[in-house]
């Protein structure tokens, strides 16, 4: 199919235009503000012509414009719109960055903040570590959030109902021979984590690193983001792992307090 992405674990009734849609519109950026009809064809790798019929509409509905140069486009004030809708996760960012940056600086390890996504853990913020051998990933990357200690944080603070619709269609792979794919398994240790208020990954996303994880919360209390600390396991003794847990879990709670909790 044309142009078509890998779409394992996608929804079947995920329309294709509107994911060429969007792949398109991702495609701009600070150092690509303005796209022409070929340019984008050839990255998407779509025909010129469906690139041609997704910018008329998307033009017709304000989320491109038309550029200074004819026949290339850049985003519309919709765009705009809808990111001042996002304005709580710009607050976030603003209270988490300089908590990471101290947490990041006393671990000496990968710091990453993430949201939940349906099953997926998202990291939107991320600060590696200083280290020659590091934990390789970008901002933007998506994992199974059972397999991770973010996701499971996120997991574990949903209320019954919600995480029942959630598993209801869990298809797990084995990602690692530590990956939980047991629906017993996986609920009885988001129950604990609910409990104690922390998860760790025990090399269940990747072979050779480990995670410990804690809740961030807003002013009214619901767990809004995840913050963890991710190294290797060589570097990841007994000793080195509780001093870490320590630190992500009162990091944590200073994100929270920056956000607007209260103390206690």
């Amino acid at each position: 199919m044309e142009g078509r992405p890998r779409t394992e674990g996608k929804p079947s009734w995920e329309l294709t235009s509107v994911r060429n849609a969007a792949r398109l519109l991702k495609e701009f950026s600070r150092t690509d503000r303005e796209l022409g009809v070929s340019e984008l064809a050839r990255r998407l790798d779509l025909a010129t012509s469906t690139v041609h019929r997704l910018l008329a509409t998307l033009a017709d509905e304000r989320l491109l414009e038309r550029g200074r140069a004819p026949g290339r486009y850049r985003l519309g004030l919709a765009v705009f719109d809808l990111g001042a809708a996002v304005g709580p996760n710009l607050d976030l960012h603003e209270a988490a960055m300089p908590v990471m940056a101290t947490l990041r600086a006393s671990t000496g390890e990968t710091v990453q903040l993430a949201v939940l996504d349906g099953l997926e853990s998202v990291y939107i913020d991320r600060l590696e570590s200083p280290h020659t051998v590091r934990i390789f990933s970008r901002v933007g990357t998506r994992l199974p959030a059972t397999t991770t200690s973010t996701g499971k944080v996120l997991l574990a603070a949903l209320p019954a109902d919600e995480l029942d619709a959630r598993l209801a269609g869990w298809r797990p792979s084995r990602i690692t021979p530590r990956t939980i794919v047991d629906a017993r398994v996986l609920r009885a240790r988001l129950h604990e984590i609910a409990e104690r208020g922390w998860a760790e990954n025990n090399e269940e996303s990747r072979v050779g690193v480990v995670s410990v994880g804690a809740p961030v919360h807003d002013a009214d209390g619901t767990v809004i983001a995840a913050l963890s600390v991710a190294a290797p396991t060589d570097r990841a003794a007994p000793d080195t792992l509780r001093r870490i847990r320590s630190g992500v879990i009162d990091a944590a709670g200073v994100v929270s307090r920056r956000i607007g909790v209260r103390p206690g």
